[in-house]
């Protein structure tokens, strides 16, 4: 029975990799160990870092000027790591405030420096991108939440400054190529996109590092991380190697250029349907600022009473995490990189019949 995973994350991964990770739970490399109980200072962890952190680069077109970080902690730590290691108390940065984490973002960046919020949607309850807005120039760094899983937004087109950007990328990182020499920070939780939960992707531009004043915690300081090779302390093992299983599945498929055509057929099936249905309507009131990895949509207020019995419908179809955030309701299909076009068409035929037999 194939359950079509529309989970927001930990999310769905490529069925190759896990066969391969299932295969090295019991047995990693032939050497009669599993790569749950392996040294991280072995021979076999040490290469699965290191091509983790090549394929990183590959994929991304990094130079030698960036770091490539494997951390734990999830992105709600970088929210404060961020801060802490760029900003100084007597220096300010701006945020954009897209949803639930760039609130959580610039919550966390207050304890270390002024926060200027350059622009919000939180007017409709973050239904949109904000635009025209002006970024003074005398900033430390911009902050943005590249995509939003609870309320299905996403930068189509990123900030125009000469001011570094950080990102929280956590749930469209490796589905785009991006302009990285704009970016001084990109930091992404592995569990949406990348691998599973356990593991947090941290991207450093490396001269941006060792300029703030205060005495930093060595867990907390990224050149501790760097010097180290994220092996500071005991990383997570496993996490890492399905991330570089997945890396390696993204390179297999043509690398991140590829899967842009792949995510936005599967966006443009979904929407379409969305726009169509007679029962539904998108979230998102702008169609250009939509989410090509998390579709957000309701029921049409006349129809609001049928958001259990589409729920019910859509299990039935083995369509799995199709609910949306407890705090805004509604559905939520997430379709990663990983997702097929297949398993959205089977969502969208639950969405005819359910107009079909309801309206």
């Amino acid at each position: 029975m194939k359950v079509h995973n529309f989970s927001a994350g930990p999310a769905i991964l490529p069925a190759s990799v896990m066969a391969e990770a299932a295969e090295a739970v019991r047995d990693f490399n032939g050497s009669g160990l599993s790569i749950l109980e392996i040294s991280h200072r072995s021979k076999g962890f040490v290469a699965v870092l290191d091509e983790a952190v090549s394929l990183v680069r590959e994929l991304l077109g990094l130079s030698d000027d960036y770091a490539v970080l494997f951390l734990s902690g999830g992105a709600s730590s970088q929210f404060f790591m961020s801060a802490m290691n760029l900003l100084n108390e007597d220096e300010t940065a701006g945020y954009i405030n897209t949803g639930a984490w760039s609130t959580k973002a610039i919550k966390e960046a207050k304890l270390f420096g002024e926060v200027k919020e350059l622009a919000s949607s939180k007017d409709t309850n973050f239904s949109y991108i904000p635009k025209g807005y002006a970024i003074p120039e005398d900033l430390k760094y911009v902050h943005i939440t590249s995509n939003n899983t609870i309320f299905g937004t996403q930068f189509q087109e990123f900030p125009e400054t000469k001011l570094p950007l950080v990102a929280d990328m956590s749930s469209d990182i490796f589905s785009r190529p991006l302009p990285i020499d704009r970016f001084g920070i990109i930091y992404a939780g592995a569990q949406k996109n990348m691998g599973p939960a356990g593991v947090t992707l941290a991207i450093v531009r490396k001269d941006l590092l060792g300029k703030v004043n205060r005495a930093i915690p060595s867990m907390l300081k990224y050149q501790t991380h760097i010097d180290k090779d994220s092996s500071f302390n005991t990383p997570p093992v496993f996490p890492i190697y399905v991330s570089m299983l997945t890396l390696r599945w993204v390179k297999a498929q043509g690398g991140v250029e590829a899967m842009v055509p792949r995510n936005e057929a599967k966006a443009k099936l979904i929407y379409d349907e969305i726009d169509r249905n007679p029962m539904f309507k998108g979230v998102v009131t702008d169609a250009a600022d939509r989410s090509r990895m998390n579709a957000t949509f309701v029921l049409q207020d006349q129809y609001a009473e049928l958001e259990q019995a589409f729920l019910a419908a859509a299990a039935a179809a083995n369509c799995d995490g199709v609910k949306g955030h407890r705090s805004v309701g509604g559905f939520r299909a997430s379709i990663y990189n990983s997702m097929e076009l297949e398993s959205v068409q089977a969502l969208v035929d639950v969405m005819k019949a359910f107009a079909a037999k309801h309206a």
